[in-house]
């Protein structure tokens, strides 16, 4: 995926004296969503495991319950990808189709209401519970997998992790809702459910963060910066665990305290 996720480009930089050198840059591009044929939406994110993007999206957004009711995900050149649904699975696209395209720093543009984005029907399951140590290894363990970040200083990454600290997946991103979905879709084709993994993500846990999170049965997130209050609204009425500021050698539990075996 590097090769796909970086573009280098000539830029002066100023460090005292200034020079022209070349600099990596993550790439920004649209693609587009259909279900059987019909157009979702316009996602900006990073080429690369676009197949897993689509699958992940279809899923977190509650388009589909579960990898069981999609068929395939076909490539249709140009940038358009199409969720096939299984035999006897039938959606009317027309309730998630969105009203314009959805930047790469905002999962749920296009909706109509709050209502609308808290697609998760129910809690999801009690899932791990984790130790202080485990959760302070996550964040080493993220970054030697963030290999565009390196290159670049400007992608998100998603991960999902063992109640052993162990990464089971990581995906990278400009948009940390798209990371996830990647993740998402990757496990979906890998195990699943997902119920006794955690997720880590490397900005700050937003709304649509935890909500994609709760569709798709992941009860811990963790993150290296801020959470929401209105993520946290959610994350307390899934009975979910949220963690943020998870650096430097400590953490905050904003919800779910039950997961954390605190001293």
């Amino acid at each position: 995926m590097a090769s796909e996720a970086v573009s280098t480009r000539s830029v002066i930089q100023v460090r005292g004296e200034a020079a022209t050198v070349d600099d990596d840059l993550v790439v920004e591009e649209p693609v587009e969503f259909r279900l059987d044929g019909t157009a979702l939406a316009v996602v900006m994110r990073t080429p690369g495991n676009d197949a897993e993007l689509a699958l992940g999206f279809a899923i977190t957004e509650g388009i589909v319950n579960g990898p069981d009711e999609v068929a395939s995900v076909v490539d249709l050149g140009e940038g358009r990808w199409d969720v096939r649904l299984a035999e006897g699975i039938t959606v009317d696209p027309t309730r998630f189709q969105r009203n314009f395209y959805a930047t790469s720093s905002c999962g749920v543009c296009g909706k109509a209401s709050i209502d609308a984005i808290r697609v998760a029907g129910s809690v999801p399951p009690h899932g791990p519970v984790v130790t202080p140590d485990v959760l302070l290894g996550l964040p080493g363990r993220l970054i030697e997998q963030q290999h565009a970040f390196r290159s670049t200083g400007g992608i998100h990454a998603a991960a999902a992790f063992e109640p052993d600290g162990n990464l089971v997946a990581v995906r990278e991103d400009v948009g940390r809702h798209n990371a996830v979905d990647k993740l998402v879709g990757h496990l979906a084709t890998t195990r699943w459910p997902i119920d006794q993994l955690g997720l880590l993500v490397s900005g700050r846990v937003s709304f649509e963060i935890v909500q994609k999170a709760a569709v798709a049965g992941l009860s811990l997130v963790c993150g290296v910066s801020a959470a929401s209050s209105l993520a946290l609204d959610l994350a307390e009425e899934f009975q979910m665990t949220v963690i943020g500021f998870l650096r430097d050698a400590g953490f905050t539990i904003y919800t779910g305290e039950e997961r954390v075996l605190l001293p």
